[in-house]
């Protein structure tokens, strides 16, 4: 794990032997730097842990992922056990391409989608939605309440989002997106729940 001080904030880049526990050691000591925008950087084959575990640390800091760059990334399948699973901590999940209309998935933690999300596809999380490119089918992040979730995109240009038990809408043949910019430009927004509302802001 790298962290570096950038013009527009900071630069986290996750290593391929980086895990969950040694990240969150690293950032808890400098937990004052990650209050600001943090770009993450992915390289080669990442731990969802170890990202779980820098995107905790960021949001606990007060900080925001300013943008998630993740080249190419592959999650390997569990192991298989005879051993009855013990519950733990949901991993965030890593879908490495982008949603067509039609897809419907339901995540018990956060999950990062590296392209769009077109519009008729839904995504459900527990915890964080990020995409890596444009929002244009329907989040629910926060399923089961998580009112503390965050949804991220290139632009979030859709129809409805979701935070918790929030509820976000356009108006009729129109998307979020539109509400706010008139450009063509794919500016970067988060979308977080204040005082019960669904503030989505434009990151810089």
């Amino acid at each position: 794990m790298k962290l570096r001080g950038t013009l527009g904030g900071l630069n986290l880049l996750l290593e391929p032997g980086d895990t969950g526990p040694a990240v969150t050691e690293a950032l808890g000591v400098r937990a004052d730097l990650l209050a600001s925008h943090v770009t993450v950087e992915i390289q080669g084959d990442a731990d969802p842990d170890a990202l779980d575990a820098a995107l905790q640390a960021i949001r606990a800091a007060g900080g925001t992922p300013g943008r998630v760059r993740a080249p190419r990334v592959s999650v390997p399948a569990p192991a298989q056990s005879d051993a009855p699973a013990t519950p733990g901590p949901a991993r965030t999940q890593i879908v490495p391409h982008t949603l067509r209309a039609g897809f419907r998935e339901t995540y018990p933690g956060s999950v990062i989608v590296l392209g769009d999300v077109n519009p008729g596809a839904e995504i459900l999380a527990g915890g964080d939605v990020i995409v890596v490119g444009a929002l244009r089918g329907l989040a629910h992040a926060g399923t089961g309440g998580n009112g503390d979730a965050i949804v991220w995109a290139r632009p979030i240009a859709s129809a409805q989002i979701r935070i918790g038990d929030a509820v976000a809408r356009a108006p009729e043949g129109s998307s979020l997106s539109n509400m706010r910019h008139r450009d063509d430009q794919p500016l970067a927004e988060i979308a977080r729940l204040q005082d019960g509302v669904i503030q989505i802001d434009v990151q810089k």
